[in-house]
């Protein structure tokens, strides 16, 4: 698919190893254990660009999730190490599309991919608003250096941003 290279060229947002509770009755991790440690990457990505947990306060504003898209591509078992790599792929005034690589450090192959599409949101009205300029200048700045990767990301074709 992509060339872990490729990938690794990507900032890394959050690494785990799996432990025994991540595993279903097939003995590789369970579904819902992708979404989590997807979500904690996502958690490290959005302070990347300065939406952390006092912005959230200071402005009232958070994120919502509007769409997701996984891909998964090889088993992940007891023991194994995975990094999340993250890429922006668009943004609008009120949405980022982005697309989490999940690699599995220990067998050397792209395990997962999640695409996904959020929003900036108001918390007080609960609604989805703009980024704020010096939010919008730090996810552009980041996409600006993305778009300027020689390889393309391997989007659903369905999520528009």
């Amino acid at each position: 698919m992509i060339p872990l290279e490729n990938i690794a060229e990507l900032p890394s947002f959050h690494r785990a190893t799996i432990v025994p509770e991540y595993l279903d009755a097939m003995g590789h991790m369970n579904i819902r254990w992708y979404m989590a440690i997807f979500d904690d990457a996502a958690w490290k990505f959005f302070d990347h660009f300065g939406m952390n947990i006092e912005y959230y306060q200071r402005e009232q504003a958070g994120g919502f999730a509007l769409q997701h898209f996984i891909r998964y591509l090889a088993e992940v078992r007891l023991g194994e190490t995975v990094a999340i790599h993250t890429r922006i792929l668009g943004r609008s005034a009120k949405r980022i599309h982005f697309m989490h690589f999940m690699v599995n450090e220990t067998t050397g192959v792209l395990a997962a991919t999640l695409e996904v599409l959020g929003s900036h949101a108001d918390m007080r009205v609960r609604r989805t608003s703009p980024y704020p300029p010096y939010i919008a200048e730090k996810i552009d700045a980041i996409l600006q250096e993305h778009t300027r990767l020689n390889w393309e990301a391997p989007v659903c074709g369905v999520i528009q941003p």
